[in-house]
């Protein structure tokens, strides 16, 4: 089955602290709806571009996606 990769962009001098703030609220989204996510994280791209994400299985991302808005979305190498 193949995975994806939803992504939050944040950009800025505090784009990293944003992320990790947004990882948070991510993970309280997958504990309150008794989600299995595992893969979650922070990303720094530079010093003005953070991202957080979780990967999801495909057949799931819909009604994450509608709820939670990501930015974008990528395949999730296996």
């Amino acid at each position: 089955m193949r995975k994806l990769k939803l992504i939050w962009d944040f950009r800025g001098p505090v784009s990293k602290q944003t992320a990790e703030h947004h990882l948070i609220h991510l993970k309280e989204y997958i504990k309150a709806n008794k989600l299995d996510i595992k893969k979650t994280g922070v990303e720094t791209l530079n010093e003005m571009h953070s991202l957080a994400y979780l990967v999801v299985d495909e057949s799931e991302m819909k009604p994450i996606r509608d709820a939670l808005k990501p930015h974008r979305g990528q395949i999730f190498p296996s």
